[in-house]
């Protein structure tokens, strides 16, 4: 069964529960936080609702079918003008293999490519991170291994991670191909 989400714009109430699922390994270690208690992710949550009320991230927490906190997802370097911005998501390791991966980057991806305008969204993962890739790899709008395409794109995120990383993208034509027969 697919994962139903709702993605809402972060808020400290927020806090304790974005905490305890980061905290866990299994989305700390990935994706190299340096969360170790509560105040970290008050302070995340601050920065990023500027960043997000300024326009240079759209930033959403996911909430599944029971409004309980499941994970995070953003569109970002998307102050550029060039129809192009990248996505990031986590899902909490309690939530894992029910959907959600698939159904909150749905949602982002329609404000993306809706609201947004933007004509590419770009996924990365680190070479390491096998769960991202594979999760990744289930999309069926993807078009995967775009770093010699878009080399500029990659150094960003390469940038950002400090580690090798895979490039792959959501053509607005590809994800709209896929909505049309939803």
């Amino acid at each position: 069964m697919k994962g139903i989400v709702k993605l809402v714009k972060n808020d400290l109430k927020f806090a304790q529960q974005i905490f305890e699922l980061t905290i866990d390994p299994g989305v700390k270690d990935p994706l190299g936080l340096k969360i170790e208690k509560v105040e970290d992710t008050i302070e995340f949550i601050k920065f990023i609702v500027k960043e997000d009320n300024e326009g240079r991230v759209i930033s959403r927490v996911i909430l599944n079918e029971n409004n309980e906190v499941i994970g995070h997802t953003v569109l970002k370097q998307i102050d550029r003008g060039d129809g192009i911005c990248h996505i990031g998501t986590w899902i909490g390791v309690p939530y894992w293999g029910r959907g959600y991966n698939e159904a909150s980057k749905i949602e982002i991806l329609k404000i993306a490519f809706e609201v947004l305008k933007m004509d590419y969204v770009f996924a990365g993962a680190k070479i390491s991170n096998t769960r991202s890739r594979r999760a990744q790899e289930k999309l069926p709008y993807m078009t995967f291994n775009v770093e010699k395409e878009f080399p500029n794109e990659l150094a960003i995120i390469e940038k950002e991670t400090g580690v090798n990383c895979i490039l792959n993208v959501v053509k607005k034509e590809d994800f709209e191909n896929f909505i049309s027969k939803c």
